[in-house]
């Protein structure tokens, strides 16, 4: 009787424990993360939605896709990204903006890291072919493909500026 009662209360104590020991008390989900990119004049945003159990390391990242095709992904992970925004994302929603994208069409790449102290448990990318599989092949985590809205943006050209006032502007001027 004293064993089962000492077993009971070992387990009754561990509990408690397993649940505010964030590595221990949940693991990682495929579905904890999702993204939605829109475009707005000159800026692109990717809001993020997590479940995740903890704070997240995310980047959104942007690279040519001319006439809208997907480049291979060798021409995207190479060096000289210059077009992105990163942080730390809460559970919840949050957003990353890139300001000032140049027109044309562009390839947004979104990725999250979950960490648990020093170690990482899982990296949720963008959905674009081979990208996953190569994050698989370079780090020692789960990595989930995320599903989005949209993979191509397009940011469009600014309309030109009128050189001379329209008709209407030159009625107003002269009072008819």
């Amino acid at each position: 009787m004293r064993m089962l009662t000492r077993t009971l209360l070992g387990t009754a104590a561990a509990i408690p424990l397993a649940l505010a020991t964030p590595g221990l008390a949940a693991a990682a989900e495929p579905t904890d993360v999702t993204y939605s990119f829109a475009v707005d004049g000159t800026s692109v945003t990717n809001t993020i939605t997590s479940a995740a159990d903890g704070t997240l390391s995310c980047a959104t990242s942007l690279a040519p896709a001319p006439d809208g095709v997907l480049p291979p992904l060798e021409d995207i992970l190479g060096p000289g990204q210059t077009l992105y925004d990163g942080g730390d994302i809460e559970p919840g929603t949050s957003t990353q903006t890139v300001s000032d994208v140049p027109p044309g069409s562009y390839v947004v790449l979104a990725t999250c890291a979950l960490q648990d102290g020093d170690a990482t448990e899982a990296m949720w990318v963008s959905d674009y072919p081979g990208f996953a599989e190569y994050m698989a092949t370079v780090l020692p985590w789960t990595v989930y493909t995320v599903q989005q809205a949209s993979t191509v943006i397009t940011v469009p050209e600014a309309a030109p500026e009128q050189a001379f006032p329209s008709l209407d502007d030159l009625a107003d001027a002269f009072g008819s």
